[in-house]
């Protein structure tokens, strides 16, 4: 039997190889697409010890590379079923501070990336004749206003909406598009906003964390296997009857 292919951005660290990890266990020829290459080969070959993994360079920006590494992962692993906008960066802005520069880098990114990621899957799913899943990384930060996040809470938002919008769009060509909103994951990224909280507050990285991590229902913070396994919930069968929605896990931290 011919495997699924998934194909997922930002796969090179955190969410992404934990996602990609777990759609290789669920049987998932996957592609690993990243702008560190070397990064995305490392996770390939952990990947191909057991199952099946490309490494693809994309600059998930740039509406042409995206759809490149998209067709790159059709001719090199014989199909497309889901793709993963997981991309994203997280820059820490109060928000008299936010520059132009900094808008226009964090949405072509943050958002750039859903809208490409989504017109490559169109394509390719169209081009193979059949349907599919996509799955766009919203955030926590995409349901509630968080301080110091005004940018990168701001494109998690707009994640939410164009996932709806899609839904609607691309219904009737069998493709379903749906969202996940992760918490605090113990992630490089997290990381770096939870330095940067701390820092402006005059506060070491472990109280920058914890401005975000103290109103956790389950107590702890999530590691990036946790958001992967409801990634892997969207991608399978199981929510085939699922469209225009945006998972929350995060622990318990927004209840809707």
């Amino acid at each position: 039997m011919t495997k699924k292919v998934a194909f997922i951005t930002g796969a090179a660290q955190g969410i992404g190889k934990a996602i990609a990890h777990r759609l290789s266990n669920d049987g998932f020829a996957v592609a690993i697409a990243d702008f560190n290459l070397e990064g995305a080969q490392a996770v390939a070959a952990e990947i191909n010890e057991t199952g099946r993994a490309i490494a693809v360079k994309v600059d998930v920006s740039d509406r042409d590379q995206v759809f490149a590494a998209v067709e790159t992962t059709v001719a090199e692993l014989g199909g497309l079923d889901v793709v993963v906008n997981n991309a994203g960066v997280g820059p820490t802005t109060p928000i008299e501070t936010i520059t132009p520069e900094q808008f226009e880098k964090v949405y072509a990114i943050n958002v750039g990336s859903v809208y490409w990621g989504i017109q490559a899957a169109v394509k390719a799913f169209r081009d193979l004749g059949h349907g599919g899943k996509i799955i766009n990384a919203s955030s926590q930060a995409g349901q509630v206003g968080n301080p110091e996040l005004a940018l990168y809470g701001g494109t998690k938002f707009a994640i939410r909406g164009i996932t709806q919008t899609a839904a609607r769009d691309l219904a009737d060509q069998g493709i379903t598009v749906n969202a996940y909103c992760p918490g605090i994951v113990k992630t490089p990224m997290m990381m770096d906003i939870a330095h940067k909280v701390g820092q402006n507050a005059g506060k070491d990285d472990e109280w920058g964390m914890q401005q975000f991590a103290k109103d956790i229902t389950l107590g702890r913070l999530s590691e990036p296997e946790d958001v992967a396994a409801c990634v892997a919930y969207l991608a399978g069968p199981d929510s085939n009857y699922m469209t225009g929605q945006a998972l929350i896990i995060d622990g318990g931290m927004v209840f809707n």
